[in-house]
């Protein structure tokens, strides 16, 4: 049984992906990051001996840390934090719990970090309808949820990537585009490994409404009338990024936990005529 300061794998893992995630902090130590250089999804890297320059940013916020077993390190750190008056907890069995129950580990040299922010910054084209939202919300529930999203003129899109060290998406020719069939989400998916049943769920609705293949699932044409509305009520990008982070919300937990009900049998279970 987990100790009260300590949240257990299957509890962090509902909660990830969804907008009352923690805050994630590796504090494994350098040999042990080098050993498996990967991360819980969203999770950032701090040294154990710095935990304390992270109050000001977690305040007001949960946070949970992990070490490599849960044990000493990652324990005294979230005492710190919590001596700092952070409501912090830290993972049972750290990231050897968490990797041996095969829950998603995103590679960290697939996060485009840029090296003087805390961040990272990508860059698309402007209104954006589906793929473009549907990415940017992947990456702040799963990888990084500071990430800054910028929407300019496709003419330049790659030389603000360039002026800007923004990692250009969604764009012909680049690296986090379109490969074959494929969105840039299934992208996404592949190359930080986030193969789980339902993000390949709602990939495959991204598909259908991203390349009009109503066939793929019967919620393509949903998704679609929804996110040709939300580009209609909203003139800013960011405004309308905003509001759509909402629709994924609804749109990943439908796949993750309601898929096998229908409105009677939700009806019946509130007791609804």
């Amino acid at each position: 049984m987990p100790s009260p300061t300590e949240i257990t794998v299957s509890q962090l893992s509902q909660l990830i992906g969804t907008p009352n995630a923690p805050t994630l902090i590796d504090v494994r130590i350098d040999d042990d990051f080098a050993e498996d250089p990967q991360i819980i999804p969203t999770a950032l890297r701090c040294s154990f001996t710095n935990i304390a320059s992270l109050a000001p940013q977690l305040e007001n916020k949960h946070a949970v840390i992990y070490c490599q077993k849960g044990k000493k390190i990652s324990q005294g750190a979230a005492a710190i934090l919590r001596a700092l008056g952070i409501k912090t907890e830290t993972l049972e069995g750290g990231h050897f719990a968490w990797r041996d129950a095969k829950k998603p580990l995103i590679p960290n040299s697939k996060i485009p970090y840029i090296k003087e922010k805390e961040h990272t910054v990508w860059v698309t084209k402007h209104r954006p309808k589906i793929d473009r939202i549907a990415c940017p919300w992947l990456i702040r529930r799963f990888v990084d949820p500071n990430a800054q999203f910028l929407f300019v003129s496709p003419s330049e899109v790659l030389d603000v990537a360039e002026k800007f060290g923004a990692t250009p998406f969604d764009f012909d020719d680049v690296f986090w585009g379109h490969r074959g069939d494929k969105c840039t989400f299934d992208t996404m998916l592949e190359e930080f490994e986030l193969q789980t049943k339902p993000l390949a769920r709602l990939a495959t609705i991204i598909r259908g409404a991203d390349t009009n293949q109503h066939d793929l699932a019967p919620e393509v044409s949903g998704l679609l009338a929804a996110s040709l509305g939300l580009s209609r009520m909203y003139r800013d990008d960011i405004s309308q990024l905003n509001a759509g982070m909402l629709l994924y919300d609804a749109f990943y937990r439908w796949a993750r936990d309601a898929t096998n009900e229908s409105h009677d049998s939700l009806s019946s279970q509130q007791g609804n005529p």
